[in-house]
């Protein structure tokens, strides 16, 4: 897959504040629940924005399957998930962004391919990686060769599908600078324990932390 390096984007096109990391993944990888597990630990140094496609999906948006459905779907996710960034961002200057899932996502599931989205949506994918400064991602549980149960009812893919849509998350996640991978283990706690602390190290590296 052919995608946009991020050096081809100006630094203007970059938030500056509040720090932005991406939580992502296949299906069935934990994000949310890592999400939900940060913000209980970490509390007020961080705001959690939630998917995109579960608020929209969860209040009644249709789940189409025809490709020029599947399109309109995804440009709406793509505009409801950089709309809730930047509206959290504007209400919490002063907190780290925890993003479920952010504005690259969509590439993985444009029937065109991922080239054709961010140009559908007037962008690059160079440009939605220099939204943000991290990338925490969480390889679906469907990786170690069992079955997954994922945590979001809106969630209907199958054990080969969401294999298929984790490579195809990272494949195109993998291109920024600050990407981390936490792998599919055995141990759920011990996941989401290893999450934490690559969390815990990106928080208190930024300025003023050592202050609180």
């Amino acid at each position: 897959m052919d995608h946009t390096s991020t050096s081809d984007v100006s630094n203007d096109q970059r938030p500056t504040t509040p720090f932005r990391v991406v939580l992502t993944g296949g299906p069935g990888g934990g994000k949310t629940t890592a999400a939900d597990l940060f913000r209980r630990e970490i509390g007020n140094r961080v705001i959690v924005v939630p998917e995109a496609a579960t608020l929209l999906f969860s209040g009644g948006f249709p789940r189409p399957s025809e490709p020029a459905a599947i399109r309109s779907a995804q440009n709406a996710i793509y505009h409801v998930q950089r709309g809730l960034e930047d509206i959290q961002a504007a209400h919490y200057p002063d907190r780290v962004l925890l993003c479920d899932r952010g504005t690259v996502d969509g590439g993985a599931y444009w029937p065109d391919g991922a080239d054709s989205f961010f140009a559908s949506v007037g962008s690059s994918h160079g440009a939605e990686l220099e939204r943000y400064d991290a990338v925490i991602f969480f390889e679906t549980a469907a990786a170690g060769g069992h079955g997954f149960e994922s945590e979001n009812r809106f969630r209907t893919e199958s054990q080969q599908e969401a294999i298929e849509l984790d490579g195809e998350l990272r494949s195109m996640w993998s291109d920024h600078p600050d990407f981390t991978l936490i792998p599919h283990t055995a141990s759920f706690f011990r996941k989401m324990t290893v999450s934490l602390g690559i969390l815990e190290n990106l928080v208190a590296q930024l300025p003023g932390e050592h202050e609180r």
